[in-house]
């Protein structure tokens, strides 16, 4: 069966191939490989930099030939590596086989075995898979999101000024402003973003165990660590960690997927409160042409995209729990368990990455209902008593808070004429008994 958008096991490359297959430039395998032969090129070439005596004399001129080899590499040399690979079994080595053959094609055989000089696999996937992770989230997670918020702000203060019952432990509450409750996503979205950001993009570069024995037997009057320094953060634009195993110890990679998590699951709490204001008829959906919202009951529109985000972001956490509690423990000096379930890193970002789409299409859909907001604050005139009970204590009134339970808690609907009448009855002045009639429940709104 040939595979397609309809063969895919995943929906991340079947039913959502659209909204996903952007992260193939940083998660497939044709990608990975891509970083790694992108990698072991731009070594080569800092060791010529360096210079190790037998590259003294290698021709800066090469360097854009080379350089073009992961400029340009395409599915034919993807396709060249895993042809290698198979008789290798061993994908890193069919990286460096297939750079020694393009030394050959260059006529640089004099210089082939300073490709992968003093490395072991590890210093590749661990600054490949990192540089990988760092253009994902640069280049397509943030730009999402970015979206998903400024789009939240523009309704923040288009709602602004609408009034709106709120609803603690399902009940009503005092009243509030449907941008200030919207507000508040936007400042937890930008808190976590901000940590996101702090956090360093790891990787390891070291050797075998992590200690340049490799290099510093072979050339022990050089500063390897410098070199390594040098060359992970400044050339590749990571953070190298100093000690370490034969692999990366993985701890701000977990950091990361932790701080994805919390800002998936504000967006999780995000949508079930938009949820949830759909269904008290708040927010009508905008019908388009053709669709269906239910085989069976044709007056039906359902806020499909809220629960689609919502249920893309339940998986996405899922493995981003799995990937931060498993990559930092790994048996003595290394175990193979990182390496197959790093290859899994795309799968939580695609998955956050529909989500984003799901619920920014939700929001486009919706169409503030004025009429039921205003309605439901006004079937709720009990709401107004914690300002009333308030105002009298400031007044000094004898147990005011009894006073209000005993009138809010009877059977009796409470509304603008049965409050107005209890004011009336109250032992204050004309003016605190007009002050407490201006109280409403669409003007209780706080600050």
């Amino acid at each position: 069966m040939k595979l397609s958008a309809l063969t895919a096991i995943s929906p991340i490359d079947g039913r959502y191939h659209n909204s996903t297959k952007d992260l193939s430039s940083y998660f497939s395998e044709a990608a990975l490989i891509n970083f790694r032969v992108y990698v072991e090129i731009e070594y080569f070439i800092s060791l010529c930099e360096l210079p190790l005596p037998q590259l003294k004399h290698f021709d800066n001129k090469h360097f854009d030939a080379l350089r073009a080899v992961y400029i340009q590499f395409n599915d034919a040399d993807a396709e060249a590596i895993k042809e290698i690979e198979k008789t290798t079994n061993h994908d890193v080595k069919a990286v460096e086989y297939f750079i020694k053959d393009k030394f050959s094609d260059l006529a640089l055989d004099e210089f082939k075995e300073f490709i992968h000089f003093g490395l072991t696999s590890q210093d590749i996937n661990n600054t490949a898979i990192p540089h990988s992770f760092k253009l994902a989230v640069q280049e397509s997670y943030l730009p999402n999101l970015q979206e998903l918020l400024s789009h939240l702000k523009e309704r923040v203060i288009e709602w602004s000024k609408i009034p709106m019952l709120a609803h603690t432990h399902g009940q009503p509450a005092s009243p509030t402003l449907l941008g200030k409750e919207l507000q508040v996503f936007v400042e937890r979205i930008e808190a976590q973003l901000t940590h996101l950001q702090s956090i360093p993009f790891s990787a390891k570069f070291g050797g075998a165990t992590g200690n340049f024995n490799a290099h510093h037997v072979a050339y022990p009057e050089i500063n390897w660590v410098d070199f390594a320094n040098n060359f992970v953060n400044n050339r590749l634009g990571l953070n190298r960690s100093q000690f370490t195993t034969q692999i990366e110890h993985y701890d701000n990679f977990a950091a990361h997927c932790d701080a994805l998590k919390r800002i998936n699951n504000i967006l999780i709490d995000l949508n079930r409160d938009m949820w949830a204001y759909i269904s008290m008829n708040y927010f009508k959906q905008k019908i388009k042409a053709g669709e269906v919202g239910s085989s069976a009951m044709p007056h039906k529109v359902n806020p499909i995209d809220f629960e689609n985000s919502e249920g893309n972001l339940g998986i996405a956490n899922a493995l981003f729990e799995h990937l931060a509690a498993k990559l930092p423990i790994s048996r003595l000096q290394r175990d193979l368990t990182d390496s197959t379930v790093l290859r899994n890193i795309g799968v939580p970002v695609a998955h956050t990455l529909i989500a984003l789409k799901s619920t920014l299409r939700g929001f486009n859909k919706l169409l503030l209902n004025e009429s039921a907001i205003a309605s439901d604050l006004e079937a709720n005139w009990p709401v107004v008593a914690e300002a009333i009970q308030t105002i009298l204590r400031r007044e000094g009134y004898p147990n005011p808070y009894e006073a209000l339970k005993d009138l809010t808690r009877t059977n009796q609907q409470i509304n603008q004429n049965t409050m107005a009448e209890f004011i009336d009855r109250l032992n204050v002045s004309d003016q605190v008994k007009n002050e407490l009639k201006a109280i409403t429940p669409s003007n209780y709104t706080g600050i």
